[in-house]
């Protein structure tokens, strides 16, 4: 056995390359080399920052008005970003303020995508014009009726539920920035549910996650969104039970 292997080549594979993870560091002493620790830190505080920051709407507005869906503005019962950070449960309920500004735009549309800042402003500035664009393109192109955009402050994902009963749509989109981690700081995630209501769980809900550069592409992510659209339109269903339920449809 000894001598088979010896024969077989050795293979060297750099992980470096292959992840942002942190690996093969290297030490200095009991410790780790002076670069690797400050972007550590780098990393970390870049994190802290995600978190605690507050979205550029103005430029997310700017970005989306061309559109011409129309926006509506909303905000969680969540009056800050401290109150956001230990009270999960305010982060899904609408202020009372925001469900009047919903009323307006009630009608039947089959889709409503919910911009909403999440645990990283700094994910809904890098990627969610591009994101919001590339869904509506690919939605469109297969003849579904868009609601007015709605940009979330304050906002958990759950708070897509709410908006949609309100609005009345089939079918919520929301796009938020999710929690970031020490390699990256700037991922968004879309959340997708059919007839989504107030307290929908989230077994109920089909997720695409770690959108961003380095990550899943704008592009790829869209066309995984319209897809997953289509087929609840289609079935009814949402969550774990799409796949079954959507094994049968055709394909295009």
């Amino acid at each position: 056995m000894a001598d088979e292997l010896d024969r077989k080549s050795a293979v060297s594979i750099d992980l470096r390359e292959m992840t942002q993870a942190r690996v093969l560091l290297g030490r200095f002493g009991a410790g780790l080399p002076t670069r690797a620790a400050q972007s550590f830190l780098l990393d970390h505080a870049r994190a802290r920052q995600a978190v605690w920051s507050e979205v550029d709407w103005a430029s997310v507005r700017a970005g989306l008005v061309d559109l011409k869906l129309g926006i509506v503005e909303v905000e969680s019962q969540a009056g800050d970003r401290a109150t956001y950070i230990r009270r999960p449960d305010l982060g899904r309920k609408l202020s009372w303020q925001a469900t009047e500004r919903l009323a307006d735009i009630r009608s039947d549309y089959d889709v409503l995508i919910v911009v909403a800042d999440g645990l990283s402003a700094s994910a809904i500035d890098t990627n969610a014009v591009s994101l919001a664009r590339a869904i509506v393109a690919h939605l469109y192109a297969r003849q579904l009726s868009i609601a007015p955009l709605v940009l979330a402050s304050q906002a958990r994902v759950a708070l897509g539920d709410p908006i949609a009963e309100i609005a009345g749509t089939r079918i919520s989109i929301v796009i938020i920035g999710e929690r970031p981690g020490l390699s990256a700081a700037d991922s968004v995630g879309v959340y997708v549910t059919c007839s989504p209501c107030p307290g929908t769980p989230d077994s109920r809900r089909n997720c695409i996650s770690n959108i961003r550069n380095g990550g899943l592409t704008v592009g790829s992510a869209a066309i995984g969104v319209a897809s997953l659209v289509v087929d609840m339109l289609k079935t009814g269903i949402s969550g774990v039970g799409l796949k079954d339920a959507s094994m049968g449809l055709p394909r295009d």
